[in-house]
C-alpha cells in the first residue's frame, strides 16, 4: 500500500504543525499518534481533527481514504486543552455531594451552633434518599456505564464539582436545619414511593443503554425498550434517563417542601433538556428509520 504525506496544520491561526507520512488505510485515531510525534503536548485525547479549521471533529475509527484525504492533503487539529477522565470526573461529582450532604446530616452543631430541635422523619428519610441517589450514580460510574468518550476537559471537573457539591449544601443546610417543617405524611410517603420508582427507572434505562454498546466499543444503536417495563418509557422519549432523574428530584422536593431542593430540580432539568435535545437531534440524523415519534425528554411534548 502507498505512502502518502499529508500536512497538520493548527485549526486556531492556520499555521502548520508539520507533515505526516500514512496510508490510504490509516485511521484518524493513528493519525492522532502520528501528531503527538509532531507535537508531544497533543496527545490523542487533547486532539480534535477536522478537514476544515472550523469543521467538525472526525470520528476515531474513520479512514483516511473514507473522508476523501490524499497525497498531500490537509488535516486541522485543534488543542482541546487539558483533559480528564470521564470516569474520574463523575466520582468525583458524585463522591462529594454523598460527603457534604452526611457531613452537615451527622454533625448538625458545626453548621447551627446551639440550636436544637426535634429531627422529623422527613429529615431522616432525605438523608436516606440522598444517600441512595449519590451511591447508586459512584456504583453505576463504576460497574455499568461505558463511556463514548475516555476524556473531557479538565475545567469540568471544576464546573462539574461546583455545581454538584454547593446546591449539596444549599439543599442539605435546609431539609436538616432544626426549624425545618415537614408536610404531612402523605405528601412525604407520596413523594418517596415516587422518588423510588424514578430511581429504579433510571437504573433499569442506564441498564438497557449499556447492553446496546458491546464492551471496549463505541457501538451506537437505536435505544429500544427492553423486557423491563420501567424502560418502555423509551417508546416516548430518547433519554428517558433524564426523564427519571427530574421525576427522582421533583419527588425529592416535593417531599422535602424545600426551595433549594426545587431550584435544584428546575437547574437540572434545564440542563438535561439541552442535552436531550441534542442527542435526539443526532439519533435522527444518525438513523434514518429511528422512531418518529419520539420526544426528547418529556413524552408528547418535548
Amino acid at each position: 500500500m502507498a505512502v502518502m504525506e499529508i500536512e497538520v496544520l493548527n485549526a486556531k491561526d492556520s499555521r502548520p504543525i508539520g507533515k505526516c507520512s500514512v496510508q490510504s488505510k490509516t485511521t484518524i485515531a493513528e493519525v492522532k499518534v502520528q501528531v503527538q510525534k509532531l507535537k508531544k503536548a497533543l496527545y490523542p485525547d487533547r486532539q480534535s481533527l477536522r478537514l476544515e479549521s472550523r469543521g467538525k471533529t472526525l470520528k476515531d475509527e474513520d479512514t483516511l481514504e473514507t473522508l476523501g484525504i490524499r497525497d498531500g492533503g490537509k488535516l486541522y487539529v485543534k488543542d482541546l486543552g487539558p483533559q480528564i477522565g470521564w470516569k474520574t470526573v463523575f466520582l468525583a461529582e458524585y463522591a462529594g455531594p454523598l460527603v457534604v450532604y452526611l457531613w452537615i446530616y451527622t454533625r448538625p452543631w458545626l453548621f447551627y451552633g446551639d440550636k436544637t430541635g426535634p429531627i422529623s422523619a422527613c429529615t431522616h428519610i432525605a438523608a436516606g434518599c440522598y444517600t441512595l441517589h449519590y451511591v447508586k450514580r459512584l456504583l453505576e460510574t463504576i460497574f455499568v456505564h461505558r463511556f463514548s468518550h475516555n476524556t473531557m476537559p479538565m475545567l469540568n471537573l471544576f464546573k462539574n464539582c461546583t455545581y454538584y457539591w454547593g446546591f449539596t449544601a444549599y439543599v442539605a443546610y435546609h431539609v436538616n436545619h432544626p426549624l425545618f417543617t415537614s408536610p404531612s405524611t402523605v405528601q412525604v410517603y407520596g413523594a418517596l414511593a415516587a422518588f423510588l420508582l424514578c430511581e429504579l427507572g433510571n437504573f433499569s434505562v442506564h441498564i438497557a443503554l449499556r447492553n446496546l454498546r458491546p464492551p471496549g466499543t463505541r457501538v451506537r444503536k437505536i435505544p429500544v425498550a427492553d423486557g423491563n417495563p420501567l424502560t418502555s418509557l423509551f417508546n416516548f422519549v430518547s433519554c428517558p434517563n433524564y426523564t427519571y432523574e427530574f421525576g427522582a428530584w421533583l419527588s425529592f422536593s416535593f417531599m422535602t417542601q424545600c426551595i433549594p431542593a426545587f431550584l435544584f430540580a428546575a437547574a437540572g432539568m434545564y440542563q438535561m433538556t439541552l442535552w436531550a435535545l441534542g442527542k435526539h437531534r443526532n439519533y435522527k440524523k444518525e438513523f434514518k428509520d429511528y422512531p418518529k415519534g419520539r420526544k426528547a425528554i418529556i413524552p408528547f411534548v418535548l
